[in-house]
């Protein structure tokens, strides 16, 4: 069934190329060695640096709405994508069929993650105290999602010109064959729609920007929280009493 949409493919100009067959592999080296030398040399600034003290509830809203969104997506592009299409043909599921329930999960997802992140984004822009506390790399990562988000919201009406999925199995067999190392992946994508393009570019570039910003927390989950044992601190009058003692008498020494 993928054959008939593989064999209307054209050979890829040396922008596809650069951008669809080396690039991929940049992005991702970038990715995977940038975040293991960070976590190595600078731990310390593995977190999201979060700033809930100030606006607190517009925070909340966003950021569930955008991480609730973001996640969905993230999700539906991993198994979408890199599940080989045998495996669709064999479940018996056509690829109109996966391009319908994309466009509507998607559409869905991609509306949440986006007013989520236009909350956040306004939030860091407009309010001169988290203005004040945010790096350029907070809002502009933040600016660069937005921008990945508009232009997946915009794919939907071009992806609506092609139901039978025929554009889909093109990005299927594209991402596949990157990961598989297969040479003129690029050719598969190189006569499809700009937007569709740019998405991928945008998609890229923020994987290899991951390891400098604050999305570094994603790969993090503190499970080890999860079997530690709880322990308090408590401080009794006595030792109240003890500090007050060694407060005087160091008070006492310097007036002699």
């Amino acid at each position: 069934m993928a054959q008939e949409h593989v064999s209307t493919i054209a050979s890829a100009g040396w922008f596809d190329q650069a951008m669809f067959g080396y690039y991929p592999y940049i992005a991702l080296a970038v990715l995977a060695i940038g975040s293991v030398l960070r976590f190595d040399r600078e731990p310390y600034t593995w977190r999201s640096g979060s700033s809930q003290l100030l606006r607190r509830k517009q925070l909340v809203t966003g950021s569930v709405l955008f991480h609730v969104g973001v996640l969905v997506i993230f999700g539906g592009h991993l198994v979408g994508l890199l599940t080989p299409i045998a495996v669709f043909d064999a479940l018996g599921i056509s690829h109109g069929a996966k391009q319908i329930l994309a466009m509507v999960a998607g559409g869905v997802a991609g509306g949440f993650a986006i007013i989520g992140a236009l909350i956040l984004l306004h939030r860091r822009l407009f309010d001169p105290r988290i203005r004040a506390t945010s790096s350029f790399g907070d809002t502009a990562i933040l600016a660069l999602l937005t921008v990945q988000l508009t232009l997946g919201l915009s794919t939907i009406p071009l992806s609506a010109q092609h139901l039978d999925g025929s554009e889909m199995v093109k990005f299927m067999s594209w991402a596949q064959g990157i990961f598989t190392f297969q040479p003129g992946s690029a050719d598969y994508i190189s006569g499809v729609h700009w937007v569709f393009k740019a998405h991928l570019i945008v998609g890229l570039t923020i994987f290899l920007v991951f390891p400098f910003t604050r999305l570094v927390h994603m790969l993090s989950a503190p499970v080890w929280y999860l079997g530690r044992r709880g322990w308090q601190l408590v401080r009794t009058r006595r030792d109240i009493k003890a500090d007050k003692a060694r407060a005087a008498d160091v008070a006492a020494r310097r007036v002699s």
